[in-house]
């Protein structure tokens, strides 16, 4: 779309929009995408909203976290291996039903309940996730190959974490080959360098921000994401520092994270610092995000 101006002696002059047009978009342009991890069977009341079929407590959770600006809801059932495959296919049916214009991401290291999460879907989801470790080479790889999921992708394998970020870049760089043997490609890719809590090593913050720039310079096509909170564990003000890695993670090149949405200081944060980084053209997600009352203090009613 063109527009043309003239002011008081000067010749016409035009520009073009840019804007509307999302296609034209960069990858920087597009805002943090973020997973919502809420629905985990590992928190003691979503557990027992699972073994009670609980929807109402389950479509809460859901709704908000979508309200909120999660991308994608993270479901996790977390029981034992006999009956998280049904347990999965019921919060998959109770999350469509509640947002369904919600992505789901699809958490278990059982590939049945993996399988079963998929085949109640409406839309294909995220799988979370394909290690190094023969077991899920063997069973989630295959999984997301055959129905051509976004996958995310740890960079451990069976000797554990590697300490440096070029041991975890050397699993990536295996993963990467193994998925695109199988079809998938790289932008379906989610990468977790893997965050591992400062209180038990203070050089933890800077091997994750190193593995990130590493990642993204040999694979500039994928997504890096993580478990954001994890970098806190052990320590007070917890969201403080989780907040201040956020800064640093976005800057490393991260564009997702796996966070609680309706925190609304993370929220505020994470655009702020893509805004500054130049990653929010003409800052649009920012002003949108404002006028919305989605950042920022919460306004009186």
């Amino acid at each position: 779309m063109r527009y043309n101006f003239a002011l008081n002696g000067v010749a016409p002059f035009h520009f073009t929009e840019i804007f509307l047009d999302k296609s034209s978009r960069r990858l920087d342009d597009r805002p943090m995408i973020i997973i919502g991890e809420k629905i985990n069977g590992t928190r003691k009341q979503v557990a027992a909203a699972i073994v009670n079929r609980d929807a109402d407590f389950i479509r809460g959770l859901a709704l908000r976290q979508f309200q909120s600006g999660a991308s994608y809801l993270d479901i996790n059932a977390g029981s034992l291996a006999g009956r998280e495959p049904q347990d999965m296919a019921w919060l998959v049916e109770i999350v469509q039903e509640a947002v369904p214009d919600a992505a789901l991401c699809l958490d278990s290291v059982n590939h049945r309940a993996l399988r079963a999460g998929i085949e109640k879907s409406s839309k294909i989801p995220m799988l979370n996730s394909l290690s190094g470790e023969k077991s899920r080479v063997d069973s989630v790889l295959p999984l997301a190959c055959e129905f051509g999921t976004e996958l995310i992708v740890l960079a451990l394998d069976d000797n554990g974490i590697p300490r440096t970020g070029d041991g975890r870049l050397e699993i990536v760089r295996r993963l990467v080959g193994m998925t695109r043997n199988g079809g998938l490609p790289d932008e379906k890719l989610y990468v977790d360098p893997l965050v591992m809590a400062i209180s038990t090593g203070t050089d933890n913050g800077n091997i994750t921000l190193e593995t990130c720039r590493k990642i993204k310079e040999e694979f500039p096509g994928v997504h890096l994401t993580c478990g954001l909170s994890n970098i806190s564990f052990g320590m007070p003000l917890r969201s403080i520092i989780n907040r201040a890695f956020l800064v640093l993670a976005i800057q490393a090149g991260m564009d997702s994270a796996i966070v609680d949405p309706e925190e609304r200081e993370l929220r505020g944060i994470m655009m702020a610092a893509e805004t500054v980084l130049g990653k929010d053209r003409h800052c649009l997600n920012f002003n949108r995000a404002f006028r919305a009352g989605k950042i920022g203090p919460k306004k009186d009613l």
